[in-house]
């Protein structure tokens, strides 16, 4: 287990870029202290700026700062630098070819007792149809580190899915992070599962119940939902024909969306969702939450034996 937050991560990579590079700025809409990146403002007092609860302005004044070569980075939990501000987005970021990065925090099921309303169980979806845009989703610290340079080095738009508290590690401190290829953390024959964010963890946690069952499962953690590694996924089901998504967000328009359609255009393939089922979220910790929208790894095991009749 990683004895750090993500967003406790996510300030000090920020810091090292604002250190590096004077044009690096950071924008919150109220959120700062719940985000991680208070401190910056003690640092960058002229460069970490609060434009209060107005996530539409936010985004207007980092694609300003972005058009006279700055390099915003802008922060909320997930519904609202996401839905709130999608033409936002559309237009001021990715049509005018900006260079912003956007950060959702608190994803999916992870906003606990925030409730419905601050749920992004959608946001992947809402942005995902957007030309020329990158989701990324750090599955634990290590990566999330080795990610902040690469993304600092892309010039587009990203946003980054991030979970903000402490979460157990997948990778080692040797772990090479490329942003565009899928990790393989597990090889396999009998069923592929492709993971992102906290389902990974679950994800894990359900090899050894399929192993138990005779399974031999293939993970793949998807940390990129666009632009999607179809060779990794191509690959993967080509020796296990059958495939079995997870996901902390709506099985419409998010991971199980990407890859089925990366499957229908080149290798049709039998292929279900773990994720939730088209529905608002409610008030509850991670455990009730995860127990109500079937995100454990009983679930998955459940999930995998079944698309593997159906091969």
């Amino acid at each position: 287990m990683s004895k750090i937050e993500m967003r406790a991560v996510y300030a000090e990579e920020l810091k090292k870029l604002m250190q590096k590079d004077q044009n690096v700025v950071v924008i919150d809409a109220d959120l700062a202290k719940a985000n991680g990146t208070w401190a910056l403002r003690n640092d960058f007092p002229d460069r970490a700026i609060d434009v209060g609860v107005a996530e539409q302005n936010m985004m207007g004044i980092a694609a300003g700062l972005a058009s006279y070569g700055f390099k915003p980075y802008i922060n909320s939990f997930a519904p609202f630098s996401t839905r709130r501000i999608c033409d936002q987005i559309t237009l001021s970021g990715c049509y005018a070819k900006q260079n912003v990065k956007i950060i959702g925090s608190d994803p999916g099921i992870s906003a606990e007792l925030n409730g419905g309303t601050h749920m992004g169980l959608e946001d992947i979806g809402v942005i995902r149809s957007i030309p020329d845009i990158v989701i990324f989703e750090p599955v634990d610290t290590i990566q999330f580190r080795k990610a902040m340079p690469v993304i600092y080095d892309y010039d587009g738009v990203v946003y980054i899915r991030m979970f903000r508290k402490i979460i157990e590690d997948v990778f080692t401190e040797d772990y090479e992070f490329d942003l565009f290829k899928a990790d393989k953390i597990k090889d396999g024959k009998d069923v592929s599962i492709f993971a992102s964010g906290i389902m990974v963890q679950e994800s894990i946690r359900a090899l050894e119940i399929l192993k138990n069952e005779g399974v031999d499962a293939e993970l793949i953690n998807i940390h990129t939902i666009k632009p999607i590694d179809k060779d990794a996924i191509l690959q993967s089901v080509a020796k296990t024909k059958c495939a079995v998504t997870c996901e902390n967000h709506n099985i419409i328009g998010g991971l199980f969306s990407a890859v089925s359609e990366v499957l229908i255009q080149n290798a049709p393939t039998p292929v279900l969702p773990i994720g939730i089922n088209d529905t608002f979220g409610e008030v509850g910790k991670m455990p009730y939450l995860k127990n109500l929208y079937k995100l454990n790894a009983q679930d998955i095991v459940n999930k995998c034996l079944e698309v593997i009749k159906l091969k």
